[in-house]
């Protein structure tokens, strides 16, 4: 198998990956909000024709940011298997550990909600993602390909999710996540590039349900791209601020949402299906305020989220953990 050797100590954190994966958790909530507000996984259509709001959301974030966050995990299984490896403990043991415990923690979640997306997460890392780690770079880029190309085939939807890990995993393993901070040529190549499909799936998918998940990888693309560029623009510092400490968190932050859309469905009462745009963003807006806000506070004096550490303590050997530096892990 073609990796690099060991490290001796950790890679500084790659803060691109904080500030991108807190945009994705902004867009995802955005687009849960009404499913969890009525404890299913999907909404069923209710054949009323969709406002223009709803179009609207239809093209800036239903199935846009998930595709981001299945990415980053990949890539954050890499990550991990690294400084598993440079720390002298078994990477496959950690990620097995890693894996089981984020499963259980997904079975425990639906109980609240449905849609939870933790267990597919954990099954397709057992099933693709571990035994992923002992085949070729190669291999694997090229095992993302036919995977992502053979889920669109089949319909898309959460079939993508096996092929955006893959695919997440080899970029790590290719060094461009080392890279993802010292260029804005590239980015800005392939995310004008991906902006054609994105709109003109886009526009497409409302007569043709069959485009919607090609449209939301290409959406995906550019909005990875777009936050990259400006990443290295006087931008940096402000989006750092504003989306990194929810981006560390995520896994809390995720999974606390649940509970405060059940909360906020109580207050603000009615029907979710019947709820508008504005009151979906509004619950959405207050619910990112509060955890930004607890996110921010919480990252002053540790140096991970609750849900994070307890997932952590699962994860690594009692003996490895003294090695982590503050900056680490750096998982999904």
């Amino acid at each position: 198998m073609s990796r690099q050797a060991p490290q001796q100590s950790p890679r500084p954190r790659i803060v691109a990956l904080d500030v991108i994966r807190g945009f994705a958790l902004c867009g995802i909530l955005v687009a849960n909000v009404r499913p969890i507000a009525t404890t299913v996984g999907l909404l069923p259509p209710d054949g009323a024709p969709p406002t223009t709001a709803d179009l609207w959301l239809g093209l800036l974030v239903d199935h846009r940011f998930f595709p981001i966050f299945s990415l980053l995990f990949g890539m954050g299984f890499s990550l991990l298997y690294e400084s598993a490896e440079a720390r002298g403990v078994s990477p496959r043991l950690v990620l097995l550990r890693r894996l089981l415990a984020l499963f259980l923690l997904g079975l425990a979640h639906r109980l609240l909600w449905d849609g939870d997306i933790l267990t597919i997460y954990a099954a397709a890392g057992l099933v693709v993602l571990l035994p992923s780690s002992w085949l070729p770079r190669r291999v694997v880029a090229a095992l993302a390909a036919v995977a992502l190309g053979a889920a669109l085939f089949l319909g898309g939807g959460i079939l993508v999710v096996p092929g955006l890990f893959l695919l997440g995993s080899a970029l790590v393993r290719f060094g461009v996540a080392d890279r993802l901070e010292s260029s804005t040529r590239i980015p800005l190549l392939v995310g004008a590039v991906a902006l054609v499909p994105a709109v003109v799936l886009g526009h497409l998918q409302a007569s043709d349900v069959n485009l919607f998940t090609a449209a939301g990888l290409a959406t995906a693309t550019v909005y990875f791209c777009l936050f990259l560029v400006l990443l290295r623009s006087p931008l940096r510092g402000f989006l750092y601020g504003l989306l990194a400490p929810l981006g560390r968190m995520a896994l809390t932050n995720y999974l606390t949402a649940t509970l405060l859309v059940l909360a906020a469905s109580r207050l603000v009462g009615g029907t979710a299906e019947d709820w508008s745009t504005g009151t979906v963003l509004g619950i959405a807006g207050v619910i990112l305020i509060v955890q930004w806000v607890w996110s921010a506070l919480w990252l002053r004096h540790f140096r991970q989220g609750p849900v994070e550490h307890a997932w952590r303590l699962v994860t690594w050997p009692r003996k490895a953990r003294t090695g982590i530096a503050p900056g680490h892990p750096r998982v999904p």
